[in-house]
């Protein structure tokens, strides 16, 4: 009788995933991924004079398309605003949004999303002029601050500016790019984005030297892909991705050593190479699937030094974005 139950249990369970599992088939006969990303901020999304993209988001979409297809290339990239970005991914016009989106509870629940995990621990800032000769964000008080409207950033500037009892002048902006040029062209005193932004956007200012980022951390932003609710697979294949690049780092593997990983005897590294369990095929994807992901994109450590890290031209510090075994936040799910 147990066994029964167990069958018809896992029939159903089965029955309900072929109902929902829509997207995943959809990109494979489509033959391409459709990533919403932002298209205008250096080391997350942006693309050159030849189109060609480049940022940590980006590189994710590449590493979805790269466990599908074999081929991280196998994505087009659809420029989103912040204002329209939740609808592109809403109307289906994209597969996966992944555009420095800071995961909250109404977006989490309201928009018919979910987010799959956190790809960068940012927070709130500040940038100023030195000539401005102001040290802390407590000292703004009464200073114009560009914001881009329609964002987290605008509500945490006037709850910051609210609780610290401080006056603000608030100018606000479609875009960020038109946040910045006015910041630029002196409308403001200091310009509020998350810190990964600040260190983004500096460098396209007209004397980048002449303004620093403020030290204060005024918020929580947990910057991460979503999809939307409805498609428990694609939720699982989109998470694991993230999961599988962490992970990878963490067992020491590289795009340049994964192919001598696979003869590696550590169980861990067999079960997330695919080399012992069926792991990608419950995704559905292939057993190879993390391998394809790493030779072809990197593992998260690399992906994030290349774009955002040291070997950039932002040098952020890993800080909360390190692995958890050496004081980061950066955490996986094992393979098992």
């Amino acid at each position: 009788m147990y066994k029964i139950a167990s069958l018809f249990a896992l029939a159903v369970l089965l029955a309900a995933q072929g109902a929902s599992a829509q997207t995943l088939k959809t990109v494979k006969d489509r033959g391409a991924l459709n990533c919403g990303a932002n298209g205008t901020l250096a080391g997350f999304g942006l693309p050159d004079a030849q189109g060609a993209w480049t940022g940590l988001d980006v590189d994710f979409c590449r590493a979805v398309a790269a466990a599908i297809f074999d081929d991280p290339n196998k994505v087009k990239f659809v420029a989103l605003t912040a204002k329209d970005r939740f609808t592109a991914l809403q109307s289906g016009e994209v597969d996966v949004l992944a555009r420095n989106t800071t995961w909250t509870s109404s977006r989490d629940t309201s928009l018919g999303l979910n987010f799959t995990g956190v790809n960068y621990y940012d927070g709130q800032g500040f940038l100023v002029r030195k000539s401005l000769k102001v040290n802390s964000a407590l000292e703004l008080n009464g200073a114009s601050v560009c914001v881009q409207q329609g964002t987290t950033t605008e509500l945490n500037l006037a709850d910051y500016f609210r609780a610290s009892k401080m006056t603000l002048k608030t100018v606000t902006f479609a875009t960020a790019n038109e946040a910045v040029k006015a910041y630029d062209a002196g409308r403001c005193d200091a310009y509020t984005t998350d810190a990964s932004g600040l260190y983004s956007e500096r460098l396209r200012l007209a004397s980048a030297g002449d303004h620093i980022i403020l030290p204060e951390i005024i918020s929580k932003e947990p910057l991460g892909p979503a999809v939307r609710h409805g498609d428990d697979q694609w939720f699982d294949v989109v998470k694991w991705v993230h999961f599988a690049m962490v992970n990878a780092e963490e067992l020491g593997i590289t795009q340049k050593n994964v192919g001598e990983m696979l003869k590696s005897d550590n169980p861990e590294i067999k079960r997330l190479l695919g080399t012992e369990g069926a792991f990608g095929e419950q995704l559905g994807l292939t057993k190879d699937w993390v391998v394809r992901i790493v030779g072809k994109v990197g593992n998260y450590g690399e992906i994030f030094e290349k774009n955002v890290g040291q070997g950039s031209p932002m040098k952020i510090a890993r800080g909360l974005n390190g692995l958890w075994n050496k004081g980061g936040l950066q955490y996986a799910p094992p393979v098992r």
